[in-house]
């Protein structure tokens, strides 16, 4: 009884007049206990004159339910028929219930009746209740029946990739529910509707090769059974970071059913580079991008240029790390090539390194890095071996061997015009401290030249702060008890007369934190301190403020790339190291900045040589260093007594390293080791070379107002804003080159109608092209419309930019163009 109160209450909520046709006749003794509020109940029995017109002229406001014992007379029949049509019916048969239940009218009685099996659960009544519309059709409640049965939103494309997903996880539950429900025939057709899908044994699983198989076709010039919905349907699902897993599953398995292996091979990379359907397409442009590198077939900058444009590659992140090597074993090569080595002096060696040279350090560092973080190395041994080559014997060795001719016949270790790393408090510490200026020391152990330069561009990028950065030539030996020495305040220098190694600063030892605390604490009026970076990083926000507030000065040591690479078990991770501090000093900078910290430098005690590969024998010097005392004794260098001479060791006095004491100090000449026991040989510091002793000096300076911005980017329409195909092609204009404070910008596109509906692929774009050329800044974008386009024919549509709000999900618009759609009747044809 409740059941029908409450089903005609609902009904009584959109009807005045409600029929009920008692057919079995097995209902009286409810409808006579029937009481609902305001509703006047008459009985259906030869009386439908007087019926009619009570409840249409005596009582037109008042609601009535008439009740007939017995089945609904015929049409011809029924002369409250027209009654019946305007207004309401309520059936108690088991359709008629659901239907009514679902507030749907009698001309829905076939989908209930036709899909017995979903109705029959309540809890997928429920679901399809929350979605229907008032306007829907039958067509439009199947899709949502579809929907609720593979636990989809009421999209044909979110139906599909949860299908697909399930196929993927070789599961079947949604897809036999479906079958169940007598859906699958409704699936099929639209299918078929929406992208041309027709097959003799019809399923998803043949969809999805199908799909697969067309859209190949599509991006290859081939014949495609499906459309270009299908196309449009496959890039969103891989895109889609819900279904990436299933995705990438079902793209594995069919590019090995479909034989895409062999049918790339007989293609050229360059005509594959908008496609990333399956994974082995990636795999076939990366192998011949190898090959064309190592036969130096392809410049540099094409190779830039393609690698560039597989970063939209769903696979990617994937194969990032290989892309990254080649990138930048392409751009090392050019470099090199370019490289000329000459230099009239030590101060012009120093200018030339700094100018170009280092780049050549990095691009090696970075190419190392990615290759092995990459795993891959058959894919790349060819490529390793001739960077390795190129930069030990074309660049390394060749660049160390002119710059030792100049170290040779200097008096003294210095240039006159590049300051010595003992001037560093002096040049510029003290400076800021004159000024009543706070001021922070960050020292990075083993923080070569060349990764001053990377940091400095990162520093950079970072909104609010600015950064210069300068040189100086670090004191010989290049080792860290020397090094840290003399970038403390100092009158004077010396090295221990013991085996210790141990470098004094005004006759007291520097060794250790507390050591360098004493020491500038007492060389210092102002209030200093030293400390080491992890200390510092491990306070929390008011205790970091306070060590700002109580210090004018701040010695913050950080020991990540040293540590790791002067290890004989560690030293092949010293890249690795490199990255890692890169990112442990971004932090550091940013917890001082946060207590206050305005002025900061940034520099290192030494830098270093790495070679990744073992070291060749003619690398190690043949002779021993001897002499009547040796008192310490490394892989770079030796400090001792009464030398003996050695062709392959330059001597120095320490007077003419700028130390006091009666030591000589031996460095191995260019490039060479000495053997030393128990220790590695590919990752050394202590000689002469440019990589040891050109260290940067980084200034850092935290502003208040925001300093960066993106690069701003135009739509190039060309010479028609009208759209006459399936496809769009879209030249994006990047209007300045990205650089440290004009940054990348990463923008969605996507054509859609003035109703916001989308009708194409969209695209993420990231443009980030640091070219001065204009030319080299236009990023072209192909397009491919779906068959919602059809309905715009005729009309405006709109090209969008959007740009991502923040760290949240929202888009809003950053640019449009406008197009008309005028496509012919002739483009639906495929010939």
């Amino acid at each position: 009884m409740d059941r029908i109160t409450q089903a005609l209450t609902r009904i009584f909520d959109k009807h005045r007049i409600v029929f009920w046709y008692d057919a079995k006749k097995e209902l009286r003794k409810e409808f006579e206990a029937l009481s609902l509020a305001g509703i006047e109940k008459i009985e259906l029995n030869n009386n439908e004159f007087g019926i009619k017109y009570r409840v249409l002229r005596e009582a037109p406001e008042q609601r009535f339910l008439l009740y007939h014992e017995g089945a609904q007379p015929e049409d011809i029949n029924n002369w409250l028929l027209d009654v019946q049509l305007a207004h309401g019916e309520f059936r108690t048969d088991q359709a008629g219930i659901w239907l009514s239940e679902l507030d749907l009218g009698p001309e829905f009685a076939d989908i209930v009746q036709n899909h017995g099996e979903f109705f029959n659960a309540a809890k997928r009544r429920e679901g399809l209740k929350r979605v229907l519309a008032d306007n829907d059709t039958p067509g439009a409640i199947r899709l949502k029946m579809l929907a609720i049965c593979s636990g989809a939103d009421t999209r044909l494309e979110s139906v599909l990739e949860n299908l697909l997903a399930e196929l993927a996880e070789s599961r079947d539950d949604k897809i036999k529910l479906i079958k169940r429900c007598d859906l699958e025939a409704f699936l099929l057709e639209q299918l078929e509707r929406c992208y041309g899908y027709k097959s003799a044994t019809p399923g998803i699983r043949d969809f999805a090769i199908e799909l697969f198989k067309s859209c190949y076709a599509l991006g290859t010039n081939g014949t495609a059974r499906l459309g270009g919905d299908a196309l449009v349907f496959l890039k969103r699902w891989k895109d889609s970071r819900q279904y990436e897993a299933s995705y990438e599953m079902l793209a594995t398995e069919c590019s090995e059913l479909l034989n895409i292996e062999q049918d790339l091979g007989q293609r050229d990379f360059r005509d594959l580079l908008e496609l990333d359907y399956f994974r082995i397409i990636d795999q076939k442009i990366l192998s011949d991008l190898v090959q064309q590198v190592v036969d130096r077939t392809i410049p540099a900058n094409d190779c830039v240029s393609f690698i560039r444009q597989r970063r939209s590659s769903h696979w990617y992140s994937e194969f990032r790390n290989i892309y990254e090597a080649i990138d930048v074993a392409a751009r090392f090569i050019a470099a090199q090539e370019e490289s000329n080595l000459a230099m009239q002096s030590m101060s012009d060696g120093i200018q030339r390194y700094c100018q170009s040279w280092f780049r050549l350090d990095q691009l090696y560092r970075k190419f190392i890095f990615h290759a092995g973080k990459s795993g891959q190395t058959s894919l790349l041994e060819q490529l390793n071996e001739q960077i390795e080559n190129l930069y030990s014997n074309n660049f390394l060795l060749k660049v160390n061997d002119a710059w030792q001719q100049h170290v040779d016949a200097a008096d003294r270790w210095g240039t006159g015009d590049i300051p010595l790393q003992r001037d560093f408090f002096s040049k510029w510490v003290q400076p800021f401290l004159k000024d009543n200026k706070k001021i922070i020391v960050i020292i990075s152990d083993a923080l070569r030249y060349e990764i001053g330069e990377e940091l400095i561009g990162l520093i950079r990028q970072e909104d609010r702060y600015t950064a210069k950065l300068e040189t100086a030539l670090a004191m010989l030996p290049s080792y860290t008890q020397l090094g840290m020495a003399a970038l403390l305040p100092n009158k004077e220098l010396s090295l221990a007369q013991d085996d210790s190694g141990t470098a004094f600063v005004n006759g007291t030892s520097s060794q250790g934190t507390a050591n360098r605390n004493r020491i500038l604490t007492e060389c210092v009026e102002q209030r200093a301190t030293a400390v080491k970076a992890d200390e510092i990083m491990r306070l929390n926000g008011d205790d970091c403020r306070a060590l700002l507030r109580d210090h004018d000065l701040i010695y913050v040591y950080h020991n990540r790339i040293d540590a790791t690479g002067d290890k004989q078990v560690s030293e092949e991770r010293a890249f690795e190291a490199v990255e890692e501090t890169l990112l442990e000093i971004i932090r550091l900078i940013k917890k001082l900045a946060a207590a206050n910290a305005n002025n900061m430098l940034i520099t290192t005690d030494h830098g270093f040589i790495y070679q990744n590969r073992a070291i060749d024998e003619s690398d190690f010097l043949g002779a021993e260093a001897s002499g009547s005392t040796v008192l310490f004794r490394d892989r770079r260098f030796v400090i001792g007594k009464g030398m003996n001479d050695n062709q392959g060791l330059r001597t120095f006095s320490v007077s003419q390293l700028g130390l006091t004491g009666d030591q000589q100090v031996q460095i191995p000449k260019s490039i060479n080791r000495l053997r030393l026991k128990g220790s590695g040989s590919r990752y050394v510091h202590g000689g002469a070379s440019l990589q040891e002793t050109v260290i940067p000096v980084i200034q850092i300076n935290k502003k208040r107002q925001s300093d960066t911005s993106a690069v701003e980017i135009e739509i190039l329409r060309g010479a028609t804003s009208i759209i006459s195909s399936g496809q769009l092609s879209v030249v994006f204009y990047q209007v300045q080159p990205a650089c440290d404070k004009v940054q990348s910008h990463t923008l969605r596109a996507g054509i859609y109608t003035q109703a916001g509906e989308l009708i194409s692929d969209r695209h993420e774009l990231k443009f980030d092209l640091a070219s001065d050329n204009p030319r080299d800044r236009e990023m072209q974008v192909r397009f491919v419309l779906s068959r919602k386009a059809d309905a715009a024919n005729g009309q405006e549509v709109l090209l969008k930019l959007e740009e991502r709000v923040g760290a949240t999900s929202h888009y809003r618009e950053y640019k449009s163009a406008r197009y008309l759609v005028r496509r012919s009747f002739t483009s639906d044809f495929d010939f």
